[in-house]
C-alpha cells in the first residue's frame, strides 16, 4: 500500500500556477503602507493618562495587552533576524544595508510596516534573478 493510500501528505512539488512574484510584491507593499498608516494613526492618538504615563506602560497595563506585547516583541526579534539572514543570503549588498536600517525601524515605526516592506523587496530580488517567475 503506497503513503498516499494511508494519508500521508504529498511532498511533491506543486505543478498548479504559482502566485506571480509582482503580486506578491504589491501585496507586501501595500501590507507595509497599511502597517505604517494604521499603526501610527493610533499611536499619535495616543494621550498619556494617570493610569497609563506612557507608550510602553499601555503595552503592559493588563494580562491581554502584556500577552500581546510579548507576541508582537517576539516576532519583530524573529522578523529582524531573518532580515539579516535572508539579505545575506540573497548576496544583495544594497539589501542587506535595507535590512539593517529595517532593524531599528521595526521597534521605532512597526514591525507591521517593516515586515512587508522587506518582504516586498525580497520578491524584487528574486524576481530579478528570475524574470519568468514575473507570470507564476
Amino acid at each position: 500500500m503506497s503513503a498516499a493510500a494511508v494519508g500521508a501528505p504529498d511532498t511533491r512539488p506543486s505543478r498548479g500556477r504559482r502566485i506571480p512574484r509582482i503580486l506578491l510584491a504589491v501585496l507586501y507593499f501595500s501590507a507595509a503602507a497599511i502597517g505604517a498608516i494604521g499603526t501610527w494613526s493610533y499611536n499619535l492618538a495616543f494621550v498619556p493618562t494617570d493610569e497609563v504615563p506612557s507608550y510602553l506602560d499601555g503595552w503592559f497595563v493588563n494580562a491581554a495587552s502584556t500577552s500581546l506585547a510579548v507576541d508582537v516583541i517576539v516576532v519583530a526579534l524573529v522578523a529582524c533576524i531573518f532580515f539579516v539572514v535572508e539579505a545575506v543570503r540573497l548576496r544583495r549588498t544594497w539589501l542587506t544595508v535595507v535590512a539593517a536600517l529595517l532593524i531599528p525601524l521595526s521597534f521605532a515605526v512597526a514591525i507591521a510596516f517593516t515586515f512587508p516592506l522587506f518582504l516586498g523587496l525580497r520578491e524584487v530580488v528574486l524576481l530579478s534573478r528570475d524574470p519568468r517567475s514575473a507570470r507564476g
